[in-house]
């Protein structure tokens, strides 16, 4: 019986050492997103599709930590985009979304990869409406003369993506003090003998307590290679109180070339929610006012949410899209197929219903 004691109690430590020696390892997380809706697109003609994003970008991602010690911890990302409804993947690239490996301390932290840089997190995070670029789109906010600070730029000094995602970068983030917090990004264009000349350039502060969010960000995009020299200024703001939550924002690009491709515009939204069921509208102004043309899309959308469980919501939408002057912003869930506007109609009406799963 001693025997039998004894080999149970070495059992029972055996077991207890390798779980406390899994629990301080590293910790590996597979995540995901799948969100998939019908869209209907109706102006000069009808369009009837299937999407893929509408209450948020769908993905597939793994990431993870590792604790060292002394306030230090190693972290990874890498996260996929996925088109649900043809199976390909998104971002022009495998891991698209996010490819990241960094250092944190007590301090803040430290990261080298393809990161968000923070046009892609004030326009998400302070916006009723994802801000991806179909479905339910009226948080989608830019195009100004074909530049594309959200959705990902047109000719970027990094390439795919930037500034919204910025290749080849270095990301340092401050710890939270008080509630503020502030960043640094730069992303490297890596050309030989212009380093400097081809970049991405991204700095910003955040503020986060009383109910207040607020955010500030200041990108420049420069490619002299491409001839492009960019700034975006943008700034948001949001407020919770009971079960309603209020936000705004505006953005500003300034062209400093001679294309001149100047814009500008604000969106304003609010949301209530009642146990699993969410109300929101938002009303979005997007301007182009540079050399190139004058015009702009104004968007007022409402929105359901419908949570079935902490993973599972369906949700749905209704936008109506408004198109001034020759050069008006495009911004109706990517950009309009041939043939849904021509010059006497060029107004749209989106409406989105949808299914999102997390896991």
């Amino acid at each position: 019986m001693k025997y039998k004691t004894f080999a149970l109690s070495a059992l029972a430590l055996a077991a207890s050492s390798a779980t406390l020696a899994q629990s301080s390892g590293p910790q590996v997380t597979l995540y995901g997103i799948l969100d998939a809706n019908v869209q209907v697109l109706d102006g000069a003609s009808t369009l009837t599709r299937v999407q893929s994003g509408g209450l948020q970008g769908s993905r597939f991602g793994l990431r993870g930590s590792e604790d060292l010690g002394g306030g230090l911890k190693a972290f990874f990302t890498l996260e996929s985009g996925i088109n649900v409804d043809d199976g390909s993947y998104g971002q022009n690239a495998f891991w698209g979304r996010q490819a990241l490996v960094g250092l944190a301390t007590p301090y803040g932290k430290v990261s080298l990869g393809r990161q968000y840089g923070s046009v892609y997190t004030l326009t998400n995070e302070f916006s009723q409406f994802s801000n991806v670029g179909t479905g339910a789109s009226t948080a989608v906010i830019g195009g100004f003369g074909g530049y594309e600070p959200v959705r990902g730029s047109n000719g970027s000094a990094t390439g795919n993506g930037g500034p919204a995602r910025v290749n080849n970068s270095v990301k340092l983030e401050s710890q939270n003090y008080g509630g503020f917090s502030a960043g640094a990004l730069w992303g490297m264009g890596e050309v030989a003998g212009d380093t400097k000349g081809n970049r991405v350039a991204d700095i910003y502060g955040r503020y986060t307590g009383h109910g207040v969010d607020a955010m500030l960000s200041i990108v420049d995009d420069k490619a002299d290679a491409l001839g492009q020299n960019l700034r975006t200024v943008s700034a948001a703001a949001a407020y919770d109180w009971n079960n309603f939550r209020f936000n705004g924002g505006l953005m500003e690009v300034n062209d400093r070339t001679l294309a001149d491709r100047d814009g500008k515009g604000y969106w304003l939204g609010a949301s209530y929610r009642m146990g699993q069921h969410l109300f929101k509208g938002q009303y979005v102004e997007s301007k182009n006012d540079g050399a190139l043309a004058d015009g702009k899309t104004q968007a007022f959308g409402v929105g359901y949410q419908y949570d079935l469980s902490k993973r599972t919501a369906l949700y749905s939408s209704l936008t109506r899209f408004k198109n001034d002057g020759v050069g008006y912003v495009d911004r109706a869930a990517g950009s309009i197929p041939v043939g849904l506007t021509n010059a006497s109609d060029r107004n749209l009406t989106e409406v989105v219903a949808g299914i999102r799963h997390s896991f």
